[in-house]
C-alpha cells in the first residue's frame, strides 16, 4: 500500500496581496523560504485603486532595495510649507537643506501595487488571487488557514507563520485601541496654475488639515472636515468648492479645477500587541492612522523591513547551529523570533501613533490658548535648524531616524 505524501507545511502565508504584503513577500524572495500570498480581490483590483501615497525618502530607500523604485512613476516633494490658518507662524522644510534629492514622492497605490506584483510574479512567488482567509487557528508547530473563494473548494493550507498584511480592524476586540477624530477625510486631485514647484503644503485649521501633494502637473488633496461639513462640501459644485478649498490655502498656490471627490470616515484604531501564537499583524491590519504627515504607509513600510531582517536573522542563525542540533531547523513562527521583531518595532510604532495623534488633537482645535502656541511652535521650528531637522528626520525615517 502506497504512503500518503505529508502535507506540505508552507515557511509563510501572507494574508493580502495589497502593497504590504507584497513588500514583504519582495524582501525575503532570495531567502530560500516556502512563501505564499491570498488575497480576497482579483488580481486586478488593487492596481485601480485611486488613492495616493505620500512615501518618505526612507521609504523610496526601502523600494529600491526591493528593486521597484525604477519601475514606479512618483512626484517627487523638494519643499514642505507648514502653516495653520487664524495665526502666525508657519515653517519650511527643504531637501537641499538635508543634502537630499528630495524629502518625499507621491505615487499612487495602485500604481505601487501593480510595480510589485510585477516584481513578486518574477520572482515566481505564487499569489492566490480570489482567496479569502476565513480563519487562522494556531497550533505548537504550525498555523492552519481555512480557505474560501469563487471557483475554489473550501480547503486549508497550512503554515509556521501567518503575516496579516490587509484587513481592519475590528472595534470591540480586546487587543484593539480605538478613537475616533470625529473627522471625515476628502480626496481629489485638483489642477493649479503655475505648477506645483515640488512643493507640498500642509495648512492646518480648526476642523482638521488640509494637504495639497505634488502629483503630475497638480496636487493630490487630503482635505480634513467635521462629517456634516463634509457633506456640505460634497454637495457644492466644482466652482463653490475650489473656492472654499482656495480660502483655506489662501494666496500660496492658485487652484484651477478639481476632480471628482471622494470620503472616508478617520479614526485611529491599532493593536496593542502585532504578534500573537504563529501570527503577526502589519500595515492597516496592526495600525490605521489618521492621514496627517501621511505617516501610515512608510510606518508599515519599516515593519515590513524590520520582520524581513528578523527573519533573515533567524535563518541564518538556524544554519550556522551545530549539526543535529535542534535549534538547526528553520521555525518562521516560532515565538522568540516574534518577540524579537515585536522588541525591535516597540519605539517607532508607539512613537509613530502617538507623534500623528498628537498632532491632530494639538492642531484640530480653534482654542485661542493652543492657537497660539502652535504659532510659537511653527515659529521656533523656522527659526532652529536643528529642530526642523530633527522633525524632517522624524517624518522621513520614523522614531530611530534610520537610512
Amino acid at each position: 500500500m502506497a504512503e500518503t505524501a505529508p502535507e506540505r507545511v508552507h515557511d509563510l502565508l501572507i494574508v493580502g496581496a495589497g502593497p504590504v504584503g507584497l513588500a514583504l513577500a519582495l524582501a525575503l524572495k532570495d531567502a530560500g523560504l516556502d512563501i505564499v500570498l491570498a488575497d480576497t480581490r482579483p488580481r486586478e483590483a488593487v492596481t485601480k485603486d485611486p488613492r495616493d501615497l505620500a512615501l518618505a525618502h526612507g521609504t523610496r530607500l526601502t523600494l529600491q532595495r526591493l528593486g521597484v523604485r525604477d519601475t514606479l512613476p512618483t512626484t517627487a516633494i523638494r519643499h514642505i510649507h507648514i502653516s495653520h490658518q487664524g495665526g502666525l507662524g508657519r515653517t519650511l522644510i527643504d531637501a537641499a537643506e538635508h543634502e537630499l534629492p528630495a524629502l518625499g514622492y507621491v505615487a499612487s497605490v495602485g500604481a505601487l501595487a501593480a510595480a510589485l506584483r510585477e516584481a513578486v510574479d518574477a520572482a515566481g512567488i505564487p499569489v492566490l488571487d480570489e482567496t479569502e482567509v476565513t480563519n487562522l487557528a494556531a497550533g505548537d508547530d504550525d498555523v492552519i488557514a481555512s480557505l474560501a473563494g469563487p471557483g475554489r473548494p473550501a480547503g486549508t493550507l497550512r503554515a509556521r507563520l501567518a503575516a496579516c498584511a490587509e484587513g481592519g480592524l475590528h472595534a470591540g476586540d480586546a487587543n484593539v485601541v480605538e478613537h475616533d477624530y470625529g473627522q471625515h477625510a476628502l480626496i481629489a486631485d485638483v489642477q493649479v496654475a503655475g505648477g506645483h514647484r515640488h512643493t507640498a503644503f500642509e495648512r492646518f485649521t480648526p476642523q482638521g488639515p488640509v494637504a495639497l501633494l505634488p502629483k503630475g502637473q497638480g496636487y493630490a488633496l487630503v482635505h480634513v472636515a467635521r462629517p456634516e461639513t463634509a457633506d456640505e462640501l460634497l454637495a457644492l459644485d466644482d466652482t463653490a468648492y475650489l473656492a472654499r478649498l482656495q480660502a483655506h490655502i489662501g494666496g500660496r498656490a492658485r487652484l484651477t479645477g478639481v476632480g471628482p471627490r471622494l470620503r472616508y470616515p478617520l479614526v485611529l484604531r491599532y493593536r496593542r500587541s502585532t504578534i500573537a501564537p504563529r501570527t503577526v499583524w502589519l500595515g492597516n491590519a496592526a495600525q490605521t492612522l489618521h492621514p496627517v504627515a501621511g505617516q501610515g504607509f512608510n510606518l508599515a513600510l519599516r515593519d515590513v523591513w524590520a520582520l524581513a531582517e528578523t527573519l533573515l536573522r533567524a535563518r541564518d542563525d538556524s544554519a550556522r547551529a551545530p549539526s543535529g542540533a535542534t535549534s538547526a531547523a528553520f521555525d518562521a513562527g516560532a515565538a522568540r523570533i516574534l518577540a524579537a521583531y515585536a522588541d525591535a518595532r516597540g519605539l517607532d510604532r508607539l512613537g509613530t501613533i502617538r507623534f500623528t495623534d498628537t498632532l491632530v488633537r494639538v492642531f484640530s482645535t480653534d482654542f485661542a490658548p493652543l492657537r497660539h502656541a502652535r504659532g510659537a511652535a511653527l515659529l521656533a521650528l523656522d527659526l532652529l535648524p536643528p529642530l526642523r531637522g530633527f522633525i524632517a528626520r522624524r517624518m522621513m525615517f520614523g522614531a530611530r531616524a534610520w537610512p
